[in-house]
């Protein structure tokens, strides 16, 4: 009895993901006029539930008459595209066919949430072409080469690297090393890529918060001098700062749950308080009406040169905080962390999460992270007052003071 409801759930379950797509088919328009194509909403329907049957006859050991079946099915796809080709090229339904047969066949034999997945997905993607299309046409030269660059990293370089270790001083671990690399490599392609898709005549305060996934530091920076061209914007210009650092922590949990899980939930207590003031900052300057005005896009984040000096400023800086710990035990990482925290804080989330492997514990790990942090918003907001003019020079340091004095205070009751 059992087995016989799975089957029909199944059965059922292929069926309603066929309809699905079908269903988005008919409501575009690619199953009528002069272009139709050869299947809407009862096509489908009726190609996911012969697919859930061929599953579940599979399962059964039915096999030659699931395969006849299937093969009837996909022979009609194929008819069907060939007389629709001579009209318009154009597989996108045909495909969608398929598809739909495979998640049936999956859904058939109790693979129900994976045919449910492909056939949301499937779905999905049908549903915003128009905004996939979009996206796409907003992605330049430099962007496409960077996402071509960043396969050849993770496809052919990193299987080609051996593990190690070699040396001393923990050794070198060229596959880990690597690793790393693309870990933060890809956190700042897709930054890139969102400023490059998002329209950044949406102002300062966006630009500042897609800023952030990329270097918050930069953003800094850069604002601070726009503060002395664009009077009118100080206050955007402050609140894209406080975005940037706020998403900086976002980032560097992101990573740590990546690295080391554990590291990011003992980093959490001491990340909460400065996020949060920075949230409130940056939800209160959202509302206040802001001009818009054009950035400046960000440098492809993505280069072969910028990645080999990563991976050696990586492994420099995890050299150096092995040879701290041994010297100066805890105290040695924790003032190494508000070191590292002056100038990277990628490299210091990345020596922290690879000495929390057994050479320090998480405790240490997350305190030095969490003071490195505190570091890099103090360094920020000394940059304010230092280049910034006019409003920005107050309102960009206090609000960081804000997040520094959150920060100090989770670092000193965590203790």
């Amino acid at each position: 009895m059992f087995l016989e409801q799975q089957s029909v759930v199944g059965i059922a379950i292929a069926a309603l993901g066929g309809a699905a797509v079908g269903l988005e088919r008919e409501w575009s328009g690619h199953a009528g006029g002069p272009e139709a194509h050869f299947a809407g909403i009862r096509t489908f329907t009726l190609l996911g539930g012969l697919a859930g049957v061929a599953g579940w006859l599979w399962s059964l050991g039915f096999r030659p008459l699931a395969i006849v079946l299937l093969a009837s099915a996909a022979a009609l796809v194929v008819a069907a595209y060939v007389a629709a080709s001579r009209r318009v090229i154009d597989g996108t339904t045909e495909v969608a066919a398929l598809v739909v047969l495979s998640a049936g066949i999956l859904a058939g034999t109790g693979y129900l949430v994976l045919a449910s997945a492909i056939t949301a997905i499937t779905t999905l993607l049908l549903v915003e072409k128009s905004r996939l299309h979009a996206m796409i046409a907003r992605i330049d030269d430099a962007g496409l080469r960077a996402g071509v660059r960043f396969a050849v990293m993770a496809v052919v370089i990193l299987p080609l690297l051996p593990e190690g270790p070699y040396g001393p001083l923990g050794g070198v671990r060229p596959r880990q090393l690597w690793l790393f690399v693309l870990l933060f490599s890809g956190l700042n392609f897709i930054g890139y890529v969102a400023r490059r898709v998002i329209d950044t005549e949406h102002g300062y305060s966006v630009a500042g918060l897609l800023g952030g996934f990329v270097s918050s530091t930069a953003v800094a920076f850069t604002f601070s001098r726009l503060s002395r061209q664009d009077h009118n914007f100080t206050f955007p210009l402050s609140v894209g700062v406080v975005a940037a650092c706020s998403v900086m922590t976002l980032r560097v949990l992101v990573a740590t749950a990546v690295l080391r899980p554990a590291l990011a939930l003992a980093l959490i207590p001491y990340l909460a308080a400065p996020f949060l003031v920075g949230a409130i900052i940056v939800l209160v300057g959202f509302k206040r009406r802001e001009e818009k005005a054009s950035v400046q896009s960000p440098s492809n984040p993505l280069q072969v040169m910028s990645a080999l000096q990563m991976a050696a400023l990586f492994q420099v800086v995890l050299f150096a905080v092995y040879a701290v710990r041994a010297h100066w035990g805890e105290a040695g990482v924790l003032f190494s962390g508000a070191v590292l925290g002056l100038t990277d804080v990628d490299v210091l989330t990345i020596s922290m999460a690879k000495s929390a492997e057994g050479q320090i514990t998480i405790p240490v790990a997350a305190q030095a992270i969490a003071i490195g942090i505190l570091s890099n918003t103090i360094m920020k907001l000394l940059l304010g007052v230092a280049i910034g003019k006019g409003r920005f020079r107050i309102l960009m340091p206090a609000w960081l003071a804000l997040m520094a004095i959150a920060s100090a205070a989770s670092i000193a009751a965590l203790r």
